[in-house]
């Protein structure tokens, strides 16, 4: 389910859950729901609605969701290093893609990342698959991340000195059997 507002914001629900309170008399249900909110830009949150019925809760998520908008730094449609998110027992690795392989992560993550404009990107989720864990987490990783310049700049480097470079396993074998060598 994905609405576009006036504003160019963009809401998607995550989950909907039907939750019981046990009371005196029986049961009350009522219905959560879990909205992540994004601009397809670079700015993206989430929210937690809870109502007697399904549309106000997803009205209630998504306006709280837009009270939480996260700022992505990205770095030609991807980010710009490793970084692991975690919440509670939630845990989501995620790394810089190369143009064009496009996003790589499921259910949560995935509608998060869209929305912030991510194009390139690969996740893995390790531990609960809890849809509102697993959005916790995803944004914790994305709220560690900075540009180079500014990580450079926190280290005290140049953006040049702290760049990562990913190697595939061959690559990484060839330079160390190419090491070995030339140690001998």
């Amino acid at each position: 389910m994905e609405e576009k507002d006036n504003d160019g914001l963009q809401d998607r629900v995550v989950h909907i859950a039907r939750v019981a309170k046990v009371v005196k008399g029986g049961r009350r249900f009522s219905f959560s729901a879990l909205v992540v909110v994004g601009d397809g830009r670079e700015k993206v949150g989430f929210g937690l609605g809870k109502a007697s019925e399904v549309p106000d809760a997803i009205r209630k998520a998504s306006e709280q969701a837009k009270k939480n908008m996260t700022r992505i730094p990205m770095v030609d449609g991807t980010i710009p290093f490793d970084v692991t998110g975690k919440f509670g027992s939630a845990r989501v690795i995620m790394f810089p893609a190369k143009k064009g392989k496009g996003i790589i992560a499921g259910g949560a993550v995935r509608i998060l990342v869209e929305l912030g404009g991510v194009q390139d990107i690969i996740c893995k989720v390790h531990g609960t698959k809890n849809h509102q864990n697993v959005v916790r987490a995803a944004l914790d990783g994305l709220k560690q991340l900075m540009l180079p310049e500014q990580y450079a700049g926190f280290r005290g480097k140049t953006a040049e000195q702290t760049k990562q470079v990913r190697h595939s396993k061959a690559e990484t074998r060839r330079a160390t059997k190419a090491a070995a060598k030339a140690k001998k």
